[in-house]
C-alpha cells in the first residue's frame, strides 16, 4: 500500500471516529409553569431536567463522551415560547482536548419568544494544549424577552501546571432583538496562546476569561456589579449600551473566575445551577 493510501485510510478512520452531538429543545409556558414541548437528542449530547428550581424549568446538558476534540461537532437549538422561563447549564466543565488539525465546532442558537426569560449558565470550557475550538452563538430575542448569559473559558489547567503553547480559539456571538442586530462580538486567539495572554494589553498573565451578557440591561445592572468591586478576585469591567449590559472578567485561574461569576450572577438576580456549587 502506498504512503498516500495509508494516509487516506488514516484520515478516513479519524473522520469516522469523530463525535457529533445535537440537542433540540422547545419549551412552552402554561398557567405560569414552563414545560417541555419537544426534546430531540442525537449523538453524545443529552439534556436532563432535575426540577430543582421552584419558578423555572432547569435543563442540564450532558456530554456523555466526556469531552471534545478536533473534528467533533456539536449543535444546540433551544426555543422558548411566550412567557417561558428556563435555566440552562451543563453537568460539568466542557473539556476541549488536543487536535491533530481540524477544529472542534460548537454551534449554539437560542430563540426566545415574547416575555420569555432565559439564564444560560454553562460551566467553564477548558482548553488543553493544542486544542482548537470554533464556537458560534446566535441569539434571537423577542421585543420583551430577557436573557442572562455567562460563558467562561479557561486556557489550560493551572493546578496541573498546564499552559497552551499552541492552539486556536474563535468565539463568534450575534444577538438580535426583534430581528435587529444589537450585539456582535468575535474573539480569536491563534498560535502560542499562553504568550498572547501574558501580554498586558490582552490578559496580563490571566488564563481564565468570561463574558456575562444581560438583556435588557442598563444602569441598574452596572450599579449592582460595581457594588461588588472590592470582593472580586478577577479584573472586571462592565458597561451598558443599546439596551444591553455586558461584563468582562479576566482571572489568574478558573477558581477565582468561578468565585466572581457566582457573586456577579447572584447580584444580577440569576439563580446559579446547583452543579456549579458542587
Amino acid at each position: 500500500m502506498s504512503l498516500a493510501a495509508i494516509q487516506d485510510n488514516t484520515n478516513a478512520t479519524f473522520a469516522a471516529n469523530r463525535a457529533t452531538g445535537h440537542i433540540g429543545l422547545s419549551v412552552n409556558a402554561s398557567s405560569g409553569i414552563t414545560r417541555r414541548a419537544r426534546v430531540d437528542e442525537h449523538g453524545s449530547l443529552r439534556v436532563r431536567f432535575p426540577n430543582a428550581m421552584p419558578d423555572a424549568l432547569e435543563a442540564v446538558i450532558v456530554n456523555t463522551g466526556g469531552g471534545m476534540t478536533g473534528g467533533d461537532r456539536f449543535t444546540l437549538r433551544f426555543e422558548m415560547g411566550e412567557g417561558a422561563s428556563l435555566i440552562a447549564g451543563t453537568a460539568a466543565a466542557e473539556k476541549i482536548y488536543r487536535s491533530t488539525g481540524p477544529d472542534t465546532e460548537m454551534d449554539v442558537r437560542l430563540t426566545l419568544g415574547e416575555g420569555a426569560r432565559l439564564c444560560w449558565l454553562p460551566q467553564e470550557t477548558i482548553l488543553f494544549d493544542r486544542a482548537r475550538l470554533s464556537r458560534r452563538i446566535d441569539i434571537d430575542l423577542a421585543q420583551d424577552a430577557s436573557l442572562i448569559l455567562a460563558e467562561a473559558v479557561v486556557f489550560g489547567r493551572a493546578a496541573m501546571g498546564e499552559v497552551m503553547t499552541e492552539g486556536h480559539f474563535t468565539d463568534r456571538w450575534r444577538v438580535r432583538r426583534a430581528g435587529k442586530l444589537v450585539y456582535a462580538d468575535t474573539a480569536r486567539l491563534d498560535g502560542d496562546i499562553a504568550a498572547q495572554m501574558a501580554a498586558r494589553a490582552v490578559a496580563n498573565g490571566g488564563i481564565a476569561i468570561a463574558t456575562v451578557l444581560v438583556a435588557p440591561g442598563g444602569e441598574a445592572a452596572l450599579e449592582q456589579v460595581r457594588a461588588l468591586g472590592e470582593t472580586f478576585k478577577s479584573e472586571v469591567g462592565i458597561s451598558a449600551w443599546n439596551g444591553i449590559a455586558m461584563a468582562r472578567l479576566c482571572a489568574k485561574d478558573g477558581a477565582a473566575l468561578r468565585h466572581d461569576l457566582i457573586a456577579m450572577l447572584a447580584a444580577l438576580g440569576a439563580q446559579v445551577p446547583r452543579l456549579w456549587l458542587q
